[in-house]
């Protein structure tokens, strides 16, 4: 199936590319970010970058801002804006370049410690909202979804998705082919893409997800392009 793809364990001190437009997908580009100690500067004169921290713990300094961060940990940087890591004790991140942002509205970041608003959805899913145009994120929305065991009906979304499982056991279903999701899988999910994601137990599955336009995450439509109920 080529929405997925199963990453690897991350290299020390490396770049690891999941998802970008080598593989078709055009808006992103999905890497994880493994640092021991710190980092040099980075910064992207054409893109936005949101980050989610995987594992690990240490400090992020952003456009002269200091802020600690461990896991659950997110951040939004603005194009051309300088960041760094300092002081970290195995960070793992997962960073999305946003390709073409909308313009920023004079926030050149944000870093947030953890859910900033809970959304409900269908098949008693909830999303948690992290970076989002209420932060300064215009382009995109960033969140960590809640999925208890159980399929959700077939649907598709109208905005371009890139997905990273962080823990639980899973499936997902495109076309009548099947992928298995574990922790570590990432997902490219185009605009209007019929899919179903299955959690196969036996517990919750959480999985971080980045899409464009920004919006609600719940926001999904059954195959027929009737508003999916919750």
């Amino acid at each position: 199936m080529r929405y997925s793809l199963q990453s690897s364990d991350v290299p020390a001190a490396e770049t690891v590319p999941l998802f970008g437009p080598d593989r078709g997908c055009d808006f992103f580009e999905q890497r994880l970010l493994h640092v021991a100690g710190s980092s040099s500067d980075r910064t992207n004169e054409a893109s936005d970058e949101v980050l989610y921290v995987l594992s690990g713990s240490g400090e992020l300094s952003i456009d002269g801002d200091r802020a600690d961060v461990t896991a659950g940990s997110a951040a939004y940087v603005a194009r051309g804006t300088a960041w760094r890591v300092e002081r970290a004790d195995e960070l793992v991140l997962l960073s999305v370049l946003v390709h073409d942002p909308l313009p920023a509205d004079g926030r050149t970041h944000v870093v947030l410690g953890g859910v900033d608003e809970t959304q409900s959805a269908t098949a008693g899913r909830e999303f948690q909202l992290l970076a989002t145009p209420a932060s300064g994120c215009a382009t995109v929305t960033q969140f960590v979804g809640t999925i208890p065991v159980g399929r959700a009906p077939d649907h598709f979304h109208t905005y371009d998705e890139v997905v990273y499982v962080l823990d639980g056991f899973g499936a997902l279903h495109i076309d009548g082919e099947s992928t298995e999701l574990r922790a570590g899988t990432c997902v490219h999910l185009p605009a209007r893409l019929i899919h179903c994601l299955e959690n196969v137990g036996p517990g919750e599955m959480h999985v971080l997800g980045v899409f464009r336009p920004a919006g609600s995450p719940a926001e999904a439509y059954y195959p027929d392009g009737t508003p999916a109920q919750y």
